[in-house]
């Protein structure tokens, strides 16, 4: 895992300006840092044209020299900055080595990647099993590409003007060298609206966000014009209804699990001891002579999970590690969680997620989580309602709104969608009180959450969460607070390859009963009290926060500079406090969005 930032111009290039914003992306790779700088007439002398690189590596595979970068080709003569890791990279290099391609590294996925791209084009991005957010040029054509993985797992932004274009990691590094930055308000409607702003936009104004599965292509020799921006992974085309076998969904859960657990460090599955990391635990146990796993005590009872992962690491004889969150390492993380988010996000569960890999920091780099295993096997309890009600009641949009009254209780999390549906439902999901409240009147068409027929299924309420909250919030989540620590988290269950399986597989294999298969896979290990238990997971009680901080919340709001330029103040209090009733999970909206507007213009170019 890596951090970047870059700048190609025409025009001079302030280097320092870029090694200063350097502060916010060193978390993504504290072991080494790498400056270049110069003229890509180095490379190809009708190529006049300045660059300024600043990368950072979290060293993880191939820890030698030979697999720093930016990594230049000679051969090729092409650059890659590339932020993931390849979990195939070793089946890669071998084809290439067929196909007569040397390698100057001993195993570096970034080498194999820089050459494949190289040998085969941008085509080869379909060859890749990982997570990535790549930045390729191929000097001999004089193009860019900005390439993003399939799922979003990996961030990429960046902005073109004129002579220029700028691309990071970070998104507050890239509004700091930008010269002229303001908010753009048709995301803050759809941040008040849904909790994130979706890809391409983001927060700022002319600041893009490659979408997941997309490859940007960017003419170098005509100030930096798009020439083609193609989404090469496009989830809904794989949904079919093919007979689903067991024994090949294994294959391919246990091929994801084998992959990931690949490192030159050391590598620990993270259990909390629900279905999803156990079955993890499981799977590794079985072909792996020692698994290290990693859990999470609460100082708070009511929330601790040790009794069940003590299970687990008894039944599988793990080296474990466990660690207690204190009640007032919690309060110290909350501020810790928004500082490292990059851009608004509203979910508040991003405490306990940094909380995590804060204390998984002090043991190991790379941690397997179970995330996306919820949105693969139909897990949410929403997605339950569904299977339990959709035969019975035809009246789809009431079951909807029965089975998703998560997404209206957090801001109401429908948004772009476009082209995938006919029907109009994003009535259903806005946060309309709050966006009736703005002073702006923006632009924004916030396109309905609509579903591919008028008789929407299972499978398109799959694809909802696989599109906006896998791709877009859950990565977002995972991505910004492991990196925060250092640590690249790992997850077996958005391997596309498993995901492609099952979408075109007919879901009669759930039974109406979300999560069976690993239940089954289960049974034979722990009782029906360890695989039937309400589902818990990672929490942080907002309300109690909110209800114990409210004067000092109340006060913030008062004095802010910021949502006063959105906002009529007084009607936003009424909504907020209104008769005396306080809605946390909207006044956190808020104070994210408060917290970060203040954040970044108040230390802007700091």
């Amino acid at each position: 895992m890596c951090g970047f930032i870059g700048k190609i111009s025409h025009d001079d290039i302030n280097h320092e300006k870029i090694i200063q914003q350097n502060k916010k992306i060193i978390c993504r790779g504290p072991d080494e840092k790498k400056v270049l700088s110069g003229n890509f007439s180095e490379f190809n002398d009708q190529m006049n044209i300045g660059y300024s690189f600043v990368f950072n590596r979290l060293s993880i595979v191939d820890l030698s020299p030979s697999a720093s970068q930016p990594m230049y080709s000679k051969v090729f003569n092409s650059m890659i900055l590339f932020n993931g890791e390849i979990y195939n990279h070793g089946e890669l290099r071998k084809k290439l080595e067929l196909d007569g391609v040397e390698f100057s590294s001993n195993h570096s996925d970034t080498e194999v990647l820089l050459n494949g791209l190289s040998k085969y084009g941008v085509k080869f991005i379909n060859e890749l099993i990982g997570q990535f957010a790549i930045t390729f040029f191929d000097f001999n054509s004089g193009k860019l590409f900005l390439i993003r993985d399939r799922i979003g797992q990996k961030p990429l932004y960046y902005h073109s003007h004129k002579k220029s274009i700028f691309f990071s990691s970070n998104l507050k590094s890239l509004a700091n060298i930008i010269d002229d930055t303001s908010v753009n308000f048709d995301a803050v409607e759809e941040y008040l609206s849904i909790g994130v702003v979706t890809s391409p936009m983001t927060i700022f104004k002319n600041i893009y966000k490659v979408k997941p599965g997309e490859i940007v292509e960017f003419d170098i020799n005509r100030n930096f014009e798009i020439i083609s921006s193609e989404i090469y992974w496009e989830i809904s085309k794989f949904v079919d209804n093919n007979q689903f076998d067991k024994e090949v969904f294994f294959q391919k859960f246990n091929n994801a699990i084998n992959l990931r657990k690949e490192a030159d460090v050391d590598v620990a599955a993270l259990l909390s001891g629900g279905i999803d990391s156990t079955s993890i635990v499981k799977s590794l146990s079985e072909s792996s002579e020692k698994v290290n796993t990693f859990s999470i005590g609460y100082e708070d009872k009511k929330y601790d999970e040790q009794k069940w992962f003590d299970q687990v690491v008894n039944k599988f004889s793990t080296n474990h590690t466990t660690e207690t969150i204190t009640d007032s390492e919690i309060e110290d993380y909350i501020f810790n969680s928004i500082d490292f988010l990059d851009e608004p996000y509203s979910d508040p569960s991003t405490v306990p997620s940094f909380a995590i890999s804060r204390k998984i920091s002090e043991y190991y780099k790379v941690a397997i989580t179970g995330d996306g295993g919820d949105e693969l096997l139909a897990g949410y309890v929403r997605t339950q309602k569904i299977l339990n009600n959709i035969k019975l009641n035809p009246n789809l949009i009431n079951v909807f709104l029965k089975a998703y009254p998560w997404y209206l209780g957090t801001g109401n999390r429908i948004s772009r969608l476009s082209n995938d549906i006919s029907l109009n439902y994003s009535s259903y999901f806005l946060d309309s009180k709050l966006v009736s409240k703005l002073k702006i009147n923006g632009n924004l068409s916030l396109d309905s959450l609509n579903f591919q027929n008028n008789n929407p299924g299972i499978k398109d309420f799959m694809l909802v969460d696989f599109k906006l909250y896998l791709s877009e919030m859950m990565m977002l989540k995972v991505d910004r607070m492991f990196m925060a620590n250092s640590v690249e988290g790992r997850s077996p269950f958005v391997d596309h390859k498993l995901i492609e399986y099952c979408l075109g597989c007919d879901l009669d294999f759930l039974k109406g009963n979300p999560k069976i298969l690993l239940k089954e896979y289960l049974l034979n290990d722990f009782d029906e009290t360890f695989i039937n238990r309400k589902k818990m997971g990672f929490v942080f009680n907002l309300e109690n926060w909110v209800y114990q901080n409210i004067k000092d919340i109340t006060d913030y709001f008062h004095s802010n500079m910021y949502l006063s330029e959105v906002f009529d103040k007084k009607l936003i209090e009424k909504l907020l406090f209104r008769k005396s009733r306080v809605n946390a999970l909207r006044i956190w909206k808020l104070f994210i969005l408060e917290k970060y507007l203040q954040d970044y213009f108040l230390h802007k170019n700091m």
